[in-house]
């Protein structure tokens, strides 16, 4: 196979510029920070909050319109089974979670000044949670990198089939809730990645937050056309007409590589070095999201709150560069793995969605959760998806909702399983936090069995959303600690 010349000379002056940009950026970053005293802390992971509105927006959007959702949208429209219908479900429900995301997370966390989504467990919860939730986070990022990544797989794309289904894909009702499920799944579980809050946080202004997400979903939809598009002619395509020859992107299981192959082969070159330019840019604005995610988890929440408290700044930023390395390391490895940009993204949807999602909302608008509660949430949802069984990695069900049936020797939930899920993990982060509240405070179990000091953090109140601004003292490490949760 004829290797594409121009194409490898467009990648690598490309490259070069962003690497050079990069080279440029780093010093100029150097010189704001001594002029405005920001920590390196700060000016490494939230760009000294000074982003604004209009720069937010870009920034938003490019942490969404990666690799990941470029090459997974036009591998779903390219495989039979979910056609259109899966893909406007996928693309209208991450549009969805910058709505969300707005509305319920960005005022909150960006009044209050936060460096990870995770600080609000680290200050109520303590180090035990926090570490949990810190590993669930760097799990979504791990499973991000490799997804965005896969399209950019160089001896696919750059080396030089029998018409497919139709690119409708196959709806019916029966499918319903399993299409609501996903689109709360995408939803929900967008607001539920470091990297949506890491764009939060760095934003000027709670305004200016709020601004970035509304737009972003606009651009969301908007970009969502070309790959949409792309998969469609793909699978409309007699290939055996193509130099790529029959069968299809699909027949061969390479249905991930479908965005690549489809510019490779059915657009003249020039377009095909202009589309696979647009592709990589796209993966480069992405893929340093999850990177520095990850290394802002870690840094933050992990080694400077638990393992060097009195960690020097200049410690510190070797330890960001570090985590970086490390990250990009092992998600790159992950490509191995190359069958499915879906099976990744779904990943790390589903963590999201499940364990930190109702984590992030309840610790922000229900005054009354405790580390009791949000154990036994964590526990009751990573236990009911498991049992609820998961087709893309062969996981099958043990508990049966109503509509699971047996098709070609795989069982399929037909019911809103990974919503029922997170539902549940939210019901029970309520309940065993007012119970444990209850029987510590009122004295039904001794003050010793009290491991996480709940008598000491507050006194029961109802199951209700809080409304006012609360101020909750607490104790961590043997020293008062003071959060303003809402």
């Amino acid at each position: 196979m004829a290797v594409n010349v121009p194409g490898v000379i467009a990648m690598v002056v490309f490259y070069l510029l962003v690497l050079g940009t990069g080279i440029w950026a780093s010093f100029k970053s150097k010189r704001k920070q001594t002029k405005s005293g920001a920590t390196g802390m700060e000016m490494a992971l939230l760009g000294n909050r000074s982003i604004s509105w209009m720069v937010g927006v870009f920034t938003m959007t490019a942490t969404w319109v990666g690799g990941a959702f470029l090459a997974g949208t036009a591998e779903m429209m390219h495989t039979p089974s979910m056609g259109l219908t899966r893909t406007i479900v996928v693309v209208m429900g991450y549009s969805s979670s910058f709505i969300v995301g707005g509305l319920v997370f960005a005022k909150p966390m960006r009044e209050r000044n936060f460096l990870t989504m995770l600080d609000p467990f680290h200050f109520k919860y303590g180090k035990e949670i926090t570490a949990v939730l810190s590993l669930a986070s760097l799990l979504t990022d791990l499973t991000w990198v490799p997804a965005t990544l896969i399209c950019l797989d160089i001896s696919q794309m750059l080396m030089n089939n029998t018409l497919n289904a139709p690119w409708i894909g196959q709806p019916g009702l029966e499918k319903t809730w399993i299409m609501i499920d996903g689109f709360l799944l995408l939803t929900l579980g967008g607001v539920g990645y470091q990297c949506f809050h890491q764009r939060i946080l760095s934003a000027s202004s709670p305004v200016s937050a709020k601004l970035s997400c509304f737009a972003a979903c606009f651009f969301i939809l908007l970009f969502g056309i070309p790959p949409l598009l792309i998969g469609a002619a793909a699978s409309s395509t007699d290939w055996n007409q193509t130099t790529y020859g029959s069968p299809s992107p699909y027949e061969r299981g390479e249905a991930a590589m479908t965005l690549p192959i489809t510019l490779q082969h059915l657009t003249p070159s020039f377009i095909s070095i202009i589309g696979i330019g647009c592709v990589a840019a796209a993966v480069m604005s992405s893929a340093d999201s999850p990177l520095l995610s990850a290394a802002s988890v870690f840094t933050t929440n992990i080694y400077k709150n638990m393992l060097r408290p009195r960690a020097s700044d200049r410690e510190i930023q070797w330890v960001i560069r570090i985590s970086v390395v490390v990250v990009g390391v092992v998600g790159t490895s992950l490509t191995s793995l190359r069958n499915s940009v879906i099976l990744f993204w779904f990943i790390g949807a589903d963590i999201s969605f499940i364990i930190i999602f109702p984590q992030l909302l309840c610790i922000l608008y229900f005054n009354i959760s405790n580390c009791y509660g949000a154990t036994i949430g964590i526990l009751v949802g990573l236990v009911l998806t498991l049992l609820s069984g998961d087709p893309t990695i062969g996981l099958e069900p043990v508990l049966h909702f109503p509509g699971c049936t047996l098709e070609d020797g795989v069982y399929v939930q037909y019911a809103p399983v990974k919503t029922i899920s997170m539902l549940s993990s939210i019901a029970a982060i309520l309940l065993f936090s007012y119970l444990a509240s209850v029987l510590f405070n009122k004295g039904v179990l001794p003050e010793k069995w009290d491991v996480f000091k709940v008598k000491a953090q507050h006194s029961p109140v109802p199951l209700s959303p809080v409304g006012g601004a609360i101020e909750e003292n607490e104790t961590i490490n043997g020293q008062d600690s003071r959060i303003d949760l809402m």
